[in-house]
């Protein structure tokens, strides 16, 4: 059976099984103990991914090979990251509770479960327990209305998409008698053994992880959850499981459905084509900044698309890589969010940032590379991760696509800029009281990657072609 293969996620689900013990026997308040504890079980399990072997455990239903241990420390980096945030937050809105972290970690466990998966079934088990931890954690300020609101959307529509992926699970196992990636793959050799049944259960799959992606038109969740939802939980929301269901996505349209790429390509297309529209354009109005992050994560998750689209290792590639790049900048431009606090509550607004360049210039500077970084400007990071998608799609003859990326990328870097207008140029409003050194050490360990990730671009490429080659086999 090898069940020394999910050493990893076996440590962690243990660790969080201890945390939750501890927390509840500890006299004094355990919430930071437990914290800590939760991130040392990060870095072990870390470890365990980068030095254990690779290969396929639980007769088939489980595998590690070079695409699941990349995108595993993706998901520990963004976990990590989203943890070390909320320490000091959670704990000045009344909601600092040793269950916080063991939710994170049990989340952690299902979207490691899910990047590792090699079956319909195993997918969905790893699917719902990190979705049935993210309900929790959306509604977890559970004396604020707004946060009880965001869990309670989020796990009706949350709730509508596992059942959407559950029928379409039903209708491909139905039609092809097998769970197995490995068998459906050699069953769809043939695009033309694919029965009309089947290409409809794999639509129906698609749907349901696009809803985990949060891509347009199945984005309704999104803007609510990430501001009602408190602001550490959101940033949770926009990091690991981002990166989580965008890997599960990857594996199950290039290994089993790859053969009918023909038939679900133009879906993806539309998807990603829709989601960029949306992130640019809806954007435009917002004012407020949780809300407004919450269309540029569905514009960056339709860009990331872009490379699904093309259906090659090109493109997967192109998708790791903006993978890499959108965790770190992504948990940066949160970390300087949560700064935003002044006379000991959270400010939301775009206005309340004016003038923040004189009030505070180290995180008028970060957040101003943070978002240079998510319009796509050169030399910073996420120019890069829009270059190698663009490119895997010209390479590939969909100019279409590239070029409506392009264009709306212009549109986005409009609400980007006018952050840093209204940081650089606008009146200044009070300053913001001191922030904790945790902000600090997250929003400067991100903002330095995102700066000069154009020095060391070879080696992440490199890991992401590897990761890539591994998925097609």
């Amino acid at each position: 059976m090898n069940w020394t293969i999910a050493l990893p996620e076996i440590v962690l689900a243990v660790c969080g099984l201890l945390i939750l013990v501890i927390g509840v026997l500890r006299k004094q308040d355990p919430t930071q103990l437990c914290g800590m504890l939760t991130l040392g079980a990060f870095l072990v399990a870390g470890m365990l991914v980068l030095t254990r072997p690779g290969g396929t455990g639980f007769y088939g239903q489980f595998t590690v090979d070079s695409f699941a241990v990349l995108t595993k420390l993706l998901i520990l980096i963004g976990a990590a990251f989203s943890l070390m945030l909320s320490f000091d937050d959670n704990r000045k809105q009344g909601i600092a509770r040793f269950e916080y972290p063991v939710l994170i970690l049990f989340a952690t466990v299902g979207m490691m479960g899910m990047v590792s998966a090699t079956s319909l079934m195993t997918l969905y088990v790893a699917l719902e327990l990190q979705s049935l931890a993210l309900y929790v954690l959306a509604a977890f300020a559970r004396d604020d209305v707004r946060s009880s609101e965001a869990g309670l959307k989020y796990f009706v529509l949350g709730a509508l998409a596992s059942g959407l992926l559950l029928y379409g699970i039903s209708l491909v196992y139905g039609f092809s008698g097998t769970m197995d990636f490995g068998a459906l793959a050699h069953a769809l050799a043939s695009p033309g053994q694919a029965s009309p049944g089947l290409v409809v259960g794999v639509v129906f799959v698609i749907a349901g992880l696009a809803f985990k992606i949060s891509a347009a038109p199945f984005h309704m969740w999104t803007p609510d959850v990430y501001q009602g939802a408190p602001t550490p939980v959101t940033t949770f929301f926009a990091t690991a499981p981002k990166v989580a269901a965008m890997a599960l996505f990857l594996r199950v349209m290039a290994g089993p459905f790859g053969h009918l790429l023909a038939s679900w390509q133009l879906v993806i297309e539309i998807i990603s084509i829709v989601s960029m529209v949306l992130g640019a354009f809806a954007a435009i109005g917002q004012t407020n900044v949780k809300r407004l992050m919450a269309y540029s994560s569905i514009g960056h998750m339709g860009y990331a698309l872009i490379g699904l689209a093309v259906g090659t290792q090109l493109g997967v590639r192109g998708v790791l890589v903006y993978l890499i790049v959108y965790i770190f900048m992504s948990a940066g431009t949160w970390a300087c969010i949560i700064a935003m606090r002044r006379q000991g509550l959270a400010v939301e607004k775009i206005e309340d940032l004016a003038g923040l360049a004189r009030t505070d210039p180290g995180l008028a500077m970060a957040f101003a590379i943070f978002m240079f970084s998510m319009a796509g400007i050169p030399p910073l990071a996420g120019f890069f991760g829009k270059l190698y998608v663009f490119l895997a799609a010209v390479h590939s003859g969909m100019w279409t696509i590239a070029i409506i990326g392009v264009l709306t990328s212009v549109v986005g870097s409009y609400y980007y800029l006018r952050i840093v207008k209204v940081m650089y140029f606008d009146t200044p409003a009070p300053a913001f009281d001191r922030r904790p050194s945790m902000i600090g050490f997250v929003a400067a360990v991100a903002g330095l990657f995102t700066l000069f990730f154009f020095l060391f671009p070879g080696p992440l490429v490199a890991a992401a072609g590897t990761a890539a080659s591994a998925l097609f086999g």
